[in-house]
């Protein structure tokens, strides 16, 4: 049986070629804190095993339920710039944090650090409107060829218009416009849970541990 895997350091600046390689050893970020791991508690009891996940964006079509989700949000109005945390971010963030009942974290700052504009690497972040009112964003870091999807949230009462996944669409839309060859949607697990809808899409691989090895993953 191979050990499980349970690595971290800190670090304050990271070149962006060598992000594509910690992304493709299966390392992810919050702020300086770099980790991997390769199983954790399950909700019932047991563990879960760890599976990193990437989406080569040359083979990522969108399904019909993913184009649904284009075509519910066409009205809104979104942008992708440089990465900040401000007081309205802040605040949807309390109220997204809500709908979890277990592991529920403290602050955006948990996720991006203080000043996500200034490293470890760049950060972009997608803002959505609704008319003026901002209704969700998402956060990804950008490396040379890569890009890794950070963190997510949207307006509860928007539930309906499965914002997670529009900002989703719109991370790898852009990275593929931008020439990147590939977009880390992060960690999912191999047994069923909540991040399993990160399993969906066309052209994601996930990392074998034990070789360091990727291979294709078919969505569930």
């Amino acid at each position: 049986m191979t050990p499980a895997l349970d690595e971290a350091f800190i670090c304050d600046s990271v070149p962006a070629d060598i992000m594509d390689g910690l992304w493709a050893a299966g390392w992810r970020h919050f702020g300086r804190y770099f980790f991997r791991y390769s199983s954790q508690p399950g909700q019932q009891g047991g563990a879960q095993t760890i599976t990193p996940l990437r989406i080569e964006l040359a083979s990522c079509s969108f399904s019909k339920s993913q184009r649904r989700v284009l075509n519910k949000n066409a009205g809104l109005r979104w942008e992708i710039i440089p990465a900040a945390l401000d007081d309205d971010l802040r605040a949807m963030f309390q109220r997204h944090k809500r709908r979890f009942s277990h592991n529920i974290p403290d602050a955006l700052e948990n996720f991006l650090g203080s000043d996500p504009g200034n490293g470890p690497c760049e950060c972009r972040m997608v803002r959505v409107f609704d008319d003026e009112r901002l209704i969700a964003a998402s956060f990804f870091d950008v490396g040379q060829a890569a890009a890794s999807s950070v963190y997510g949230v949207f307006e509860p009462e928007h539930m309906k218009r499965s914002l997670g996944i529009f900002t989703m669409l719109l991370e790898i839309q852009h990275c593929h416009e931008v020439g990147l060859r590939w977009l880390y949607p992060g960690y999912a697990t191999h047994e069923s849970s909540a991040y399993d809808y990160k399993k969906q899409f066309r052209g994601t691989e996930t990392l074998d541990w034990t070789s360091g090895e990727w291979h294709a993953l078919t969505p569930c």
